[in-house]
């Protein structure tokens, strides 16, 4: 049986055992949707948001990309933002990422030809490898330069998010979390806690002063 038969197959076995279990559960996905939790995470594979927080349909409200990327110039992801802030009133929102990520790793190497939609999509972790590159040479294996850019990047999403209007604005603003997940243990890692803020404040300083540093201002 090839894989998407096989899919298919799985799904209609999901279906019965999930009526089985609760008769109520799809005519309450039927009615609409309440998530208190947007979950902007990467692309890959290994790291499905739902299985890995153990979390059912109808809880998260997901977006997904190369290395779990917050694009204020991309109308994908602001309408997502957009959507989840201002009509699903989402509490929380948390930026995923994840060690031995692929597009975190890419961005460290040299850039290839064949992937010109990846290499746009990755500059922004290019240029903020490019800043934190005092630290990141530190680390003598690639394998850790890429887990300690990883989460940097999850620190900065994380920082961008929380400045952004559409965060800001509303009246209660939902609570920006990161998160990194472990491919060795099913881990996650909190880097970064929508209840401290004082913590963020405390980063971005760092961030600006590490910036003025590299920059001479």
């Amino acid at each position: 049986m090839n894989r998407p038969k096989r899919m298919l197959v799985a799904n209609i076995a999901w279906a019965r055992e999930a009526a089985l279990a609760d008769a109520q559960f799809f005519p309450r996905l039927a009615q609409g949707q309440s998530p208190k939790v947007l979950w902007i995470g990467c692309a890959d594979s290994r790291v499905p948001a739902e299985t890995v927080t153990h979390c059912n349909p109808g809880d998260l409200f997901v977006h997904r990309n190369i290395a779990n990327l917050f694009c204020p110039s991309d109308d994908n992801t602001m309408s997502v933002l957009e959507y989840a802030v201002r009509v699903l009133k989402v509490d929380h929102i948390i930026v995923c990422g994840h060690y031995g990520c692929g597009g975190v790793r890419a961005s460290l190497l040299p850039l290839s030809n064949e992937l010109p939609h990846v290499n746009r999509r990755i500059a922004p972790l290019c240029a903020l490898g490019e800043r934190h590159r005092d630290e990141l040479e530190r680390f003598s294996e690639l394998d850790a330069r890429t887990n300690r850019l990883a989460e940097l990047n999850v620190l900065e999403q994380v920082r961008q998010l929380r400045e952004t209007p559409i965060v800001r604005e509303r009246e209660a603003p939902p609570l920006v979390h990161g998160w990194i997940f472990g491919l060795h243990d099913g881990l996650i890692k909190e880097l970064a806690s929508g209840y401290d803020e004082a913590a963020l404040e405390h980063m971005a300083q760092a961030e600006s002063y590490q910036l003025a540093e590299t920059t001479g201002r």
